[in-house]
């Protein structure tokens, strides 16, 4: 009769272990959320050219040949508070994945105890104690102590890889945030040299001024002289003082201007305001190097943001898959060793103190599993969303190339027209000038003339300026400057 109500019990048991995962797979059945596929494609070519040199893969100190511009970088690398920011971040994301890797490993710890308890006599363990005694002759103590030392150990075994997914999810995410920390310090780079090349700009145009600024004021006192001959009115004079006066202006906006791009490479260095080293003298006669752009497919490897991008792509799909592992049973298994006596004396007495457990618990949801499908969903949004984001990161790349190649180019033809009306207007003010002298031009020609000249010079420093920044975002856009 025994044998028989066993194996009744053991069928029930089956039949409601069956239950459980059959209603928790027809519940992952029945979630159908839309998917999406990520596109890897990328255009086998720029403008059809095929060649696979590729500058991104430089190191920024090969790259940059300025000994001052290769300091400043190497400094910021080591002293930028938000790049240092990010690193903590990093170290963040890595303890995270060491907590996913402690959830997969079975936990254990030690356990004492000690305590008293004096329970009713009308209860189980209160009719034992007045029945049963503890040597012959002796009944139980009232109040019974309790105490106890020994192991526990529990473990959740990873059935459907739930554990292991989120462990692999994290790692994907620091990996992520190293690929981060990558993609900053290209911008940090960028940003620098881009300062650097502003600076030394201004450093030109304050030159210039002051060039122009002593032919404006040797053409005023010949203006003053003619006057004095009744050659020309006191209008004339006016007009070149005032020339002279809002150029001496403007040397003090350029030379705020300058303050300014020293300390904003200063706060990208890390260091309180100082003067920057740099050789302004050679900025009229820099070329911009030559940026071998490759091919497009090797932007998926050379950029940091493209990498990340793919690796929280890897991620949310992991997670997908962990909030699907929700509605499946979990299995758990505890265990535990140790002694327990309600005398001090007897706790460390074996066999007779001697105790241990193990035991396994089969959960599955059925009652809150609204809260998980929420769950589900979310996640399913989130990856579809990380791959428009995948998606889009691979086109800004791309066309982020496509549009520096072209800048090259146009900026080279704008930067040689511009350089022939520069020396044309050199020319025209010496021109202009000894016409002048001779009463064969209007002093309004000379003043245009001089007005011309100058802003043409301008014109030609900040189209260099431009090329150089346009080098450094060529080189940028490549996924140049983190290695």
């Amino acid at each position: 009769m025994k044998l028989k109500t066993m194996r009744i019990k053991n069928k029930i048991g089956s039949w409601v272990v069956i239950a459980i995962v059959a209603i928790s797979i027809t519940a992952c059945k029945s979630l159908k959320v839309a998917s999406k596929t990520e596109n890897k494609y990328t255009p086998g070519a720029y403008q059809s050219s095929k060649d696979t040199s590729n500058t991104g893969t430089i190191k920024w100190n090969v790259f940059f040949k300025d000994p001052y511009l290769i300091a400043l970088i190497d400094t910021a690398l080591k002293n930028n508070q938000e790049l240092n920011i990010t690193i903590q971040e990093i170290a963040v994301a890595q303890a995270e994945v060491r907590a996913k890797k402690g959830e997969f490993l079975p936990s254990a710890g030690v356990a004492v105890g000690a305590g008293v308890e004096k329970v009713g006599r009308y209860t189980r363990d209160g009719a034992v104690e007045e029945n049963l005694p503890i040597t012959e002759g002796q009944v139980f103590p009232n109040p019974l102590g309790n105490f106890s030392v020994g192991v526990n150990a529990s473990w959740e075994v990873d059935i459907w890889r739930k554990l292991r997914n989120a462990r692999d999810a994290a790692a994907s995410r620091y990996l992520g945030t190293v690929e981060g920390k990558n993609f900053m310090v290209t911008n940090l780079v960028a940003e620098i040299s881009n300062s650097y090349y502003e600076l030394m700009a201004y450093d030109n145009k304050l030159e210039i001024l002051k060039q122009n600024l002593e032919i404006q004021k040797n053409a005023l006192e010949i203006v003053k002289l003619q006057k004095i001959a009744g050659e020309v009115t006191e209008l004339a004079v006016k007009k070149f003082e005032a020339e002279v006066y809002k150029n001496q202006s403007h040397l003090f906006y350029l030379q705020q201007q300058i303050v300014e791009a020293e300390n904003r490479i200063n706060f990208l260095v890390g260091r309180f305001p100082q003067p920057v080293i740099r050789n302004s003298a050679a900025f009229q006669q820099m070329v911009p190097d030559t940026v071998y752009s490759g091919i497009p497919s090797q932007l998926l490897q050379n950029r940091p943001d493209i990498r990340q991008a793919e690796l929280n792509l890897s991620a949310s799909k992991l997670d997908v898959k962990v909030a699907r592992a929700n509605f499946y049973p979990s299995l758990r298994i505890t265990a535990g060793v140790g002694y327990q006596a309600f005398n001090v004396k007897y706790l460390i007495t074996s066999p007779q103190s001697l105790l241990y457990n193990i035991a396994g618990d089969l959960v599955a949801p059925l009652i809150n599993r609204n809260a998980l499908k929420a769950k589900y969903y979310s996640a399913n949004a989130k990856q579809i969303q990380a791959v428009y984001s995948y998606e889009q990161t691979i086109l800004n790349a791309y066309i982020e190339v496509v549009n520096r190649m072209s800048k090259v180019t146009n900026l080279k033809n704008s930067y040689d027209l511009k350089q022939k009306q520069v020396d044309a207007l050199t020319q025209s003010i010496t021109i202009s000038t000894n016409l002048f002298k001779s009463a064969k031009a209007d002093y309004m020609e000379v003043l245009m003339t001089q007005r011309d000249a100058i802003e043409s010079k301008f014109d030609l420093i900040e189209i260099k300026q431009e090329q150089l920044s346009n080098m450094v975002a060529m080189y940028q856009a490549l996924g140049g400057g983190w290695r």
